[in-house]
Protein backbone atom coordinates (compact mmCIF):
# COMPACT_ATOMS: atom_id res chain seq x y z
CA UNK A 1 0.00 0.00 0.00
CA UNK A 2 1.07 3.53 -0.68
CA UNK A 3 -0.78 6.69 0.38
CA UNK A 4 0.18 9.98 -1.62
CA UNK A 5 -1.62 13.38 -0.35
CA UNK A 6 -4.41 10.93 1.55
CA UNK A 7 -4.88 8.82 -1.41
CA UNK A 8 -4.03 4.57 -1.31
CA UNK A 9 -3.02 2.76 -4.16
CA UNK A 10 -2.52 -0.82 -4.19
CA UNK A 11 0.58 -1.63 -6.48
CA UNK A 12 0.17 -4.70 -8.46
CA UNK A 13 3.12 -7.35 -9.05
CA UNK A 14 3.71 -5.91 -12.43
CA UNK A 15 4.33 -2.65 -10.82
CA UNK A 16 1.22 -0.40 -12.16
CA UNK A 17 -0.73 1.34 -9.79
CA UNK A 18 -4.39 0.47 -9.97
CA UNK A 19 -6.35 2.93 -7.99
CA UNK A 20 -9.00 2.21 -5.89
CA UNK A 21 -11.87 4.33 -6.38
CA UNK A 22 -15.55 4.59 -5.24
CA UNK A 23 -17.28 2.32 -7.66
CA UNK A 24 -20.65 3.56 -7.81
CA UNK A 25 -18.67 7.45 -9.16
CA UNK A 26 -17.46 5.90 -12.02
CA UNK A 27 -19.70 6.66 -15.19
CA UNK A 28 -18.76 5.02 -18.62
CA UNK A 29 -19.86 5.91 -22.27
CA UNK A 30 -22.22 3.85 -22.45
CA UNK A 31 -24.40 4.94 -18.79
CA UNK A 32 -23.48 8.99 -19.23
CA UNK A 33 -26.44 9.59 -21.33
CA UNK A 34 -28.83 7.95 -18.42
CA UNK A 35 -26.80 9.09 -15.21
CA UNK A 36 -25.41 12.43 -16.20
CA UNK A 37 -27.82 13.99 -19.05
CA UNK A 38 -30.99 12.33 -18.08
CA UNK A 39 -30.60 13.27 -14.50
CA UNK A 40 -33.35 15.20 -12.96
CA UNK A 41 -30.90 16.35 -10.29
CA UNK A 42 -27.69 18.42 -11.08
CA UNK A 43 -24.73 16.33 -11.58
CA UNK A 44 -20.70 17.11 -11.21
CA UNK A 45 -18.68 15.30 -13.37
CA UNK A 46 -15.07 14.70 -12.56
CA UNK A 47 -12.79 14.33 -15.40
CA UNK A 48 -9.72 12.58 -14.42
CA UNK A 49 -7.15 9.93 -15.17
CA UNK A 50 -4.79 7.86 -12.97
CA UNK A 51 -1.54 9.60 -13.99
CA UNK A 52 -2.54 12.72 -12.97
CA UNK A 53 -1.51 14.04 -9.50
CA UNK A 54 -3.96 17.24 -9.24
CA UNK A 55 -7.22 14.30 -9.77
CA UNK A 56 -5.64 12.24 -7.01
CA UNK A 57 -5.32 14.70 -4.74
CA UNK A 58 -8.91 16.01 -5.10
CA UNK A 59 -10.23 12.73 -5.22
CA UNK A 60 -11.62 12.15 -1.65
CA UNK A 61 -12.93 16.10 -1.80
CA UNK A 62 -15.04 14.39 -5.06
CA UNK A 63 -16.20 11.15 -2.81
CA UNK A 64 -16.92 13.34 0.24
CA UNK A 65 -18.94 15.75 -1.91
CA UNK A 66 -20.82 12.68 -3.29
CA UNK A 67 -21.84 11.56 0.31
CA UNK A 68 -22.25 15.56 1.34
CA UNK A 69 -24.65 16.30 -1.60
CA UNK A 70 -26.66 12.69 -1.64
CA UNK A 71 -30.59 13.33 -2.37
CA UNK A 72 -29.57 17.03 -3.60
CA UNK A 73 -27.36 16.55 -6.82
CA UNK A 74 -25.23 13.29 -8.10
CA UNK A 75 -21.45 13.25 -8.35
CA UNK A 76 -19.84 10.81 -11.29
CA UNK A 77 -15.91 10.41 -12.21
CA UNK A 78 -15.18 9.76 -16.19
CA UNK A 79 -11.40 8.40 -16.58
CA UNK A 80 -10.42 10.12 -19.79
CA UNK A 81 -7.99 7.26 -20.65
CA UNK A 82 -10.90 5.27 -20.65
CA UNK A 83 -13.27 7.33 -22.30
CA UNK A 84 -12.03 9.86 -24.26
CA UNK A 85 -15.01 10.68 -26.21
CA UNK A 86 -17.05 12.06 -23.68
CA UNK A 87 -14.02 14.25 -22.57
CA UNK A 88 -13.98 15.27 -26.26
CA UNK A 89 -17.51 15.73 -26.33
CA UNK A 90 -17.27 18.68 -23.88
CA UNK A 91 -13.76 19.91 -24.64
CA UNK A 92 -12.23 18.51 -21.84
CA UNK A 93 -8.40 19.81 -22.59
CA UNK A 94 -6.93 19.74 -19.30
CA UNK A 95 -7.63 17.46 -16.24
CA UNK A 96 -8.81 17.64 -13.00
CA UNK A 97 -12.45 19.32 -15.08
CA UNK A 98 -15.08 19.45 -12.87
CA UNK A 99 -18.37 19.89 -15.00
CA UNK A 100 -21.70 20.31 -13.34
CA UNK A 101 -24.74 19.60 -15.80
CA UNK A 102 -28.21 20.38 -14.91
CA UNK A 103 -30.99 19.57 -17.79
CA UNK A 104 -28.62 18.01 -19.90
CA UNK A 105 -26.57 20.97 -20.11
CA UNK A 106 -22.97 21.73 -18.58
CA UNK A 107 -23.91 25.00 -16.85
CA UNK A 108 -21.01 25.68 -14.63
CA UNK A 109 -17.23 23.96 -14.67
CA UNK A 110 -13.69 24.28 -13.24
CA UNK A 111 -10.72 23.34 -14.24
CA UNK A 112 -7.93 22.52 -11.77
CA UNK A 113 -7.60 21.36 -8.18
CA UNK A 114 -9.71 23.70 -6.19
CA UNK A 115 -10.85 23.73 -2.52
CA UNK A 116 -13.59 21.53 -1.03
CA UNK A 117 -15.62 25.11 -1.05
CA UNK A 118 -14.65 26.04 -3.94
CA UNK A 119 -15.99 22.42 -5.78
CA UNK A 120 -19.25 22.62 -3.21
CA UNK A 121 -19.75 25.91 -4.67
CA UNK A 122 -20.56 24.51 -8.48
CA UNK A 123 -22.80 22.26 -7.17
CA UNK A 124 -24.54 25.04 -4.67
CA UNK A 125 -25.02 27.20 -8.15
CA UNK A 126 -26.99 24.52 -9.81
CA UNK A 127 -28.98 23.76 -7.01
Amino acid sequence: MITTLGYTDDISLSGQSEIKMAANLAVSGSEFEENVLKSDVPVLVDFWATWCGPCRAISPVIETLATDYAGKAKVYKVDVDADPEIAGKYNVMSIPALLVFKGGKVVNQLVGAAPRDRIAALIDSAL
